[in-house]
């Protein structure tokens, strides 16, 4: 089936997803903004049918299938629920919401739905990320003991910017630590442990963070991030028998190596010419709508949720707030790692 397209939210990662996709043949027929003159200038630049002034008008538009939220994170829950209530496949940007009891609510909406709901965390869908699964399934490097990963930007400064405003979930850690973390979990499975150390800006959100995550078996993966440096931003997988080594920026098509335990290099790969990224997340999701099939795969929205809650537990370990965490949340026994239960 075609599945045609609805935007939510017309910024620099809108832009960036519609502008990767449109030529791989994803069909887009809607865009949604809170200002009729943002959606029509966004719709005539990538040659959009029709231009919402609200969301509310973009997911009652019956010509729309699936909508893609790409709004701050404060607003993905409310307009991921916006667009399930009118009977729509959801592709949330990542972080997916702001915390884990958010999280849940929507994929639980989704599932009564019987909508599709996915985080788009479009680095799991790349080809060397499949590859690399293929790999670590053979048992090519051992038995994997240690995940190593950084992300680091030199980003603005201004504190009226949202990623240094807590009230639209500014702050490294749902803008860039969300991708090593969820690397590490892609590899090693939701940790049973954190142990979080960060700084805080004077606005109160995290400008840097170290976390080690412990895994089961006793596996670690050890993880830092920051939005006011650079920094070479690599990772590796290590194993008994040897590792895997990503070059910058490891998480977007890149250059990559496999070593033996003696660190000499086996194997060689280089993706960068692969230029459509975020068009392999949406052709996943739109293979999950035409199954049928809401769950699993290679972003499951279960494992979302528990990505969610690790992060509730490393904020509050750094000490940062938002908004949402003062709202009446469900209790759920445990460590603080366990996903809030699923809704009947």
């Amino acid at each position: 089936m075609t599945v045609r397209w609805g935007v939510i939210g017309t910024g620099g990662i809108a832009r960036s997803f519609v502008g990767d996709c449109t030529p791989a043949g994803i069909e887009f027929v809607a865009v949604g903004s809170r200002t009729p003159a943002a959606a029509q200038a966004f719709a005539a630049e990538f040659g959009i049918a029709r231009a919402h002034g609200s969301y509310e008008e973009l997911v009652a538009d019956p010509e729309v299938d699936a909508v893609y939220v790409a709004t701050p994170h404060s607003r993905h829950a409310d307009d991921a629920l916006l667009a399930i209530a009118a009977g729509k496949h959801v592709l949330v940007e990542k972080a997916f919401t702001i915390t884990a009891e958010e999280a849940r609510r929507v994929v639980d909406a989704a599932r009564r739905a019987d909508v599709a709901v996915m985080e788009a965390m479009w680095t799991r869908f790349l080809p060397q990320m499949s590859m690399i699964r293929e790999m670590l399934a053979e048992g090519r490097i051992g038995r994997v003991r240690v995940v190593e990963a950084t992300h680091h930007q030199a980003l603005p400064s201004d504190p009226r910017h949202r990623l240094n405003d807590p009230a639209l979930g500014g702050g490294a850690l749902l803008d860039l630590g969300i991708y090593p973390i969820s690397f590490a979990v892609d590899v090693l499975g939701v940790p049973t442990g954190v142990v979080a150390a960060g700084s805080l800006s004077d606005q109160g959100v995290d400008t840097q963070m170290g976390l080690v995550l412990t895994h089961e078996g006793g596996t670690q993966s050890m993880i830092h991030f920051g939005l006011d440096l650079r920094s070479p931003n690599t990772a590796s997988v290590i194993g008994e028998e040897g590792r895997i080594d990503l070059d910058a920026t490891w998480y977007t098509p890149t250059t990559w190596r496999v070593r033996d335990r003696d660190g000499v290099i086996v194997e060689e790969f280089d993706g960068r010419e692969e230029l459509a990224g975020y068009a392999h997340e949406a052709r996943a999701f739109e293979s999950m709508i035409s199954s049928g099939d809401h769950q699993g795969g290679a972003m499951d929205p279960e494992e979302t949720v528990a990505i969610m809650a690790l992060m509730d537990e490393a904020r509050r370990q750094v000490g940062v707030r938002y908004a949402a965490d003062d709202r009446p949340v469900t209790t759920h026994p445990g460590s603080g790692l366990e996903a809030p239960p699923a809704v009947p």
